[in-house]
């Protein structure tokens, strides 16, 4: 880990930076071990495209397990498990496997995400790439880090230079408000539109200057609370921007954040 912010955290910063490492590096490893294989026990969670899979809970299982030793009075709030509802200063927010239908399809682009919020507030976001063996992390008020060290998003202002990514809720089949109309006007005015699958690595990748601008429609806490924070430290412009349809968010560098918020919202 980057040893310009390293030398800027807390004892008690340096515990959770450590924790979220360890968890999120052995949960990498379960999936890594489970990745491919035609075995995955995929189960629909209330339709064909929201799906769990072996691996999401073996990952689950390995984070929650060392949070309940080393942290037993923090609250958790996980993607497969849901709230604890336990009430605490400290609480977790983990996706153990955030892009579970590519990973279902032997695509590479999932990761681990972990945020830890503190009297309500974000104050560490960590995502880990396994198949990268890629970090991204950020601590409030100290600047986010990532492979090749301090995250800065680009300094783009010209939108029709730019190479945002987009996403899809999960009810898109039933619920006209499903994102085609955003993309529809989004598409013609800039270099490239792109679907990673993973709301948390669509975060980060602002956050690093690969992409310019990401919108999505309906993702909850799990899938945004690292990342959001990631890319703010970066310097990026982030919004939720609709309360109607789950968390609605934009992140884009500040140069295009306007014009692309004025295509989707």
């Amino acid at each position: 880990m980057n040893d310009s912010l390293l030398n800027t955290l807390t004892a008690q910063e340096q515990t959770w930076l450590d924790s979220a490492r360890s968890m999120g590096r052995a949960a990498g490893v379960a999936l890594k071990g489970y990745f491919r294989r035609r075995d995955l026990g995929i189960e629909d969670k209330g339709n064909a495209f929201d799906i769990v899979t072996e691996a999401d809970k073996a990952s689950e299982r390995i984070i929650i397990d060392y949070l309940h030793e080393h942290f037993p009075d923090d609250a958790i709030l996980s993607e497969e498990s849901g709230d604890d509802h336990r009430i605490a200063r400290c609480h977790w927010v983990i996706d153990p496997l955030d892009g579970t239908v590519n990973y279902s399809a032997g695509i590479a682009t999932y990761c681990i995400s972990i945020g830890l919020k503190v009297d309500g507030q974000t104050c560490m976001g960590y995502v880990y790439a396994p198949s990268l063996d890629e970090e991204f992390v950020a601590f409030r008020g100290k600047g986010a880090y990532g492979p090749a060290g301090r995250l800065r998003v680009k300094a783009n202002n010209e939108l029709e230079r730019a190479v945002v990514s987009t996403g899809f809720p999960y009810d898109k089949a039933t619920n006209p408000d499903n994102n085609l109309d955003s993309v529809a006007r989004v598409m013609p005015r800039v270099r490239g539109l792109r679907r990673l699958g993973s709301a948390a690595m669509d975060l980060c990748y602002v956050a690093a200057g690969w992409l310019d601008g990401y919108w999505e429609l309906n993702l909850k806490e799990w899938d945004a609370c690292a990342g959001e924070l990631i890319a703010l430290e970066a310097g990026a412009t982030v919004t939720r921007y609709r309360h109607d349809h789950g968390i609605c968010i934009l992140a884009a560098c500040p140069g295009i954040a306007d014009q692309l918020l004025a295509l989707v919202d």
